[in-house]
């Protein structure tokens, strides 16, 4: 294989993470060459070299266009906040290079679809950031699924609850913005479990909405003035898919006293599953088959004999971490690049999921059941 050459926009705590993925992914994984951190993009020149230092990466520079028109950069990875994703990735579709998206893709499926449309026009590849469907379990669980192991699946219960603006005194910020981050919660968090919904079960198809605002004013840091925020801070959904498997969403950035509670239960005829973050090594299993006086839910813990697992241990029950699944997305990038297949979740996914949480929107505003575009 080739190495892919990397050009990272945006080290904050997931440019770091990308980094960190790109410095390990070419040692896990014996089918992946090393890839080149060759050119990193900050906001200021200085702020580009001292990261650029401390993450590994060749050159530095405080303009990310000359990121993207720079000819020894094969991929752009963009981990910078949400409004700039767009001008961003179509900059770099442009200019023939191949993107790597955190979530969410654009603040707006208009402009989701537009760079979909753009990548797959370029025959650049392109992957989203939706780096928690990536953990083994959650592809053992998607194979229990499909497989039919759970039978006639008839319910589904999501949730994304994390507590990090729970507290009123977290100042205001760019997440606080609508026209800097588009939806709060939603973007931030309920796009990973839209994304997760739709690897379990497929798209959704229509959902019934509402969103509350907890905290509606906030401290500005930079000038000391109390701010408005102008987005939710909890999102919560009825929700019905394709197929017909009706569920609920609920998201918060104001749950108090959870960190990652990326959680979800999937219900069937013969059996049930549940999956928490908090405990990203364990799937717990009902098999409803299973008789006598010791029935109940068993606990899978991840190991070699699952998907992706062993390249990074080859014992059971150690368990793998956050910045493991960015090494295992990292993988699938540089697999599409080298090989010319499509990746996945890619920016159509990306689109999809920007349009579920715009259903949820316009739900609230509405009032009604509202259909997911296309």
């Amino acid at each position: 294989m080739t190495r892919a050459r990397i050009g990272l926009i945006g080290t904050g705590f997931i440019g770091r993470t990308h980094a960190i993925a790109l410095s390990a992914v070419g040692a896990v994984f014996a089918d992946i060459e090393a890839p080149v951190r060759e050119l990193l993009a900050d906001t200021t020149e200085a702020a580009a070299r001292a990261a650029a230092g401390a993450l590994g990466f060749a050159r530095a520079t405080g303009d990310w266009r000359e990121l993207v028109a720079d000819p020894a950069v094969d991929v752009v990875d963009i981990c910078t906040p949400n409004h700039l994703h767009r001008d961003m990735a179509l900059a770099a579709i442009g200019a023939g290079k191949h993107v790597w998206c955190e979530k969410p893709l654009a603040n707006t499926a208009r402009e989701a679809r537009e760079i979909a449309a753009a990548a797959d026009a370029a025959g650049v590849r392109h992957l989203m950031g939706f780096n928690y469907i990536c953990n083994p379990l959650l592809q053992v669980a998607r194979d229990m699924i499909a497989a039919g192991e759970l039978g006639d699946v008839y319910a589904f219960r999501g949730s994304y609850l994390e507590d990090y603006m729970s507290d009123p005194a977290v100042p205001w910020s760019w997440r606080c913005d609508r026209a800097l981050a588009g939806s709060g919660a939603l973007a931030d968090l309920g796009s990973h479990l839209i994304n997760l919904g739709h690897f379990l079960l497929g798209a959704v198809a229509r959902v019934n909405g509402r969103l509350q605002v907890v905290h509606r004013t906030r401290r500005d840091p930079a000038t000391g003035a109390t701010r408005a925020v102008e987005n939710e801070d909890i999102a919560r959904a009825l929700i019905e898919f394709a197929s017909g498997v009706p569920g609920t969403f609920e998201v918060s950035r104001v749950a108090t006293g959870l960190k990652c509670g990326l959680a979800f239960a999937v219900f069937g005829t013969r059996g049930a599953l549940e999956f928490d973050q908090e405990r990203m090594n364990e799937l717990r299993w009902y098999d409803a088959a299973a008789g006598g006086a010791r029935r109940g839910f068993r606990t899978l813990l991840a190991g070699p004999e699952h998907p992706d697992y062993r390249p990074f241990c080859p014992a059971p029950g150690h368990g793998l971490g956050y910045n493991d699944l960015k090494v295992i997305e990292a993988r699938n990038l540089l697999r599409a690049v080298a090989g010319g297949a499509p990746a996945w979740p890619d920016f159509h996914e990306g689109a999809r999921v920007q349009a579920v949480m715009e259903a949820i929107e316009a739900s609230h505003a509405s009032g009604a059941w509202t259909d997911v575009g296309a």
